[in-house]
């Protein structure tokens, strides 16, 4: 697939990017994390830990390391923000019995990582429950800051929302170059993350499920890149 590249499209790179939702100062993370600095918590949306080995007992073959690679990019997340909180906003496993084919080594990276701080699982509709051995604790949703965390938007005119679920994705053409990529989209109100997952797929901003989120008040676009975080006027977003 064609790299996002700052020089290719004229866009500036950052690693991080501030945003503020219902006044509250937050930062995007190249990662597709977003740290609350005022919180000293890191939030996340979508793992789909074990969605090879559930492709697998169905007979699609996908490279068996996708669970490590995405714990391997939150601990380097968590690393750069060093927060005491961390929130997974939902579709943390992949289904209800990946908790039992994670890997001996894949758990001890997540325990490692859940060392000495606070770890809150919101359930989503892939993991309506989460097991004890994967540590934490268990929340339909988390109320911090004044902010309500979640994994399905609600829809309507709703404020003071982060949440998951519609793993958004951004297509950006110019110069004739075509790319698509994660990106996390958000105004003054609310919030939605882009699927933090390894083998996690993208549903493009313009597609008609986020016109009840946002269809009143209008979004911001922050596209993940290789090398960077590219804000994204809305005016050059292309539909699928």
């Amino acid at each position: 697939m064609l790299q996002l590249k700052s020089e290719r499209f004229g866009l500036d790179e950052n690693r991080s990017l501030p945003l503020s939702v219902c006044g509250k100062a937050l930062l995007a993370d190249i990662s597709g994390a977003l740290y609350w600095p005022g919180e000293r918590t890191l939030l996340v949306a979508d793992l789909h830990l074990e969605k090879a080995s559930a492709a697998a007992a169905r007979g699609r073959m996908l490279p068996p390391y996708d669970t490590r690679e995405t714990l391997t990019r939150l601990a380097e997340a968590i690393d750069r923000h060093e927060p005491d909180r961390v929130v997974a906003l939902g579709d943390s496993l992949h289904d209800a019995a990946a908790a039992e084919r994670i890997g001996v080594d894949e758990l001890a990276i997540l325990h490692l990582i859940q060392e000495g701080r606070d770890w809150v699982w919101v359930t989503g509709n892939h993991d309506p429950s989460i097991a004890d051995e994967l540590g934490g604790r268990v929340a339909g949703e988390f109320r911090l800051g004044g902010m309500v965390l979640r994994h399905i938007p609600q829809d309507g005119r709703i404020s003071h929302e982060i949440a998951g679920h519609l793993h958004p994705a951004a297509k950006l053409s110019r110069y004739g170059h075509t790319v698509r990529r994660p990106c996390f989209v958000h105004n003054a109100r609310r919030l939605i993350l882009p699927a933090f997952g390894a083998f996690t797929g993208g549903l493009n901003v313009l597609d008609d499920a986020f016109l009840p989120l946002f269809s009143v008040d209008g979004f911001n676009v922050y596209m993940l890149g290789q090398e960077g975080l590219y804000p994204v006027a809305t005016r050059l977003l292309q539909p699928d």
